[in-house]
């Protein structure tokens, strides 16, 4: 399984070092003994998971600034634990509420000096970052909340646009996968 993902990954990202590739794959090995009994993923084909978590995620990650940047709703790492691991220009806090799989994070960053997890709410955080990421995070939860974190935000998102209520400028990338799926760029005006 991981010859298979490493290949698969280097496809979509050839400039990784050998050992962000290590990295990714201990990650996805972890991944999938966990999801066996914790439900951290219905994605369970490498392929997809590779494209769905994995690309996505490097997608982001060359698009963000250098700088302090909070994963909202992090689940299993994504985007948030793929950026830690391809950008030790950033320092990542990983938001997740559910305690089961923030011990997963915890037990999966182990090693990555450039990330730590808060087993929290992303209401209840208190730190301002210089870019808020998420994925699979409603807008309704997140526009409770993002403007007081961050004035910049990197959303992987559906064909849904934010609301205007936000009052942002957005930059919108067709993620090169699959199809409505995009990476959502946002300053608050």
């Amino acid at each position: 399984m991981s010859v298979a993902f490493r290949e698969l990954v280097a496809r979509c990202a050839p400039t990784l070092s050998p050992p962000q590739l290590d990295a990714l794959a201990s990650h996805y090995e972890l991944l999938a003994r966990w999801n066996r009994t914790l439900n951290l993923t219905r994605i369970e084909k490498v392929e997809e998971a590779v494209e769905r978590h994995y690309c996505e995620s490097l997608f982001l990650a060359e698009r963000l600034p250098a700088g302090t940047v909070v994963d909202i709703g992090s689940g299993a790492g994504f985007p948030g634990f793929v950026v830690a691991v391809v950008r030790p220009d950033c320092s990542l806090t990983l938001v997740e509420s559910h305690q089961r799989k923030a011990v997963f994070l915890r037990e999966a960053s182990r090693g990555i000096p450039n990330l730590r997890i808060l087993a929290k709410r992303g209401e209840d955080v208190a730190e301002r970052y210089d870019c808020l990421i998420s994925r699979a995070v409603s807008y309704e939860d997140l526009g409770r909340f993002a403007a007081r974190l961050s004035g910049k935000v990197a959303l992987l998102t559906g064909a849904e646009e934010p609301p205007i209520s936000w009052n942002m400028e957005w930059e919108v990338i067709p993620l090169p996968w699959g199809r409505q799926r995009f990476l959502r760029l946002g300053r608050f005006t």
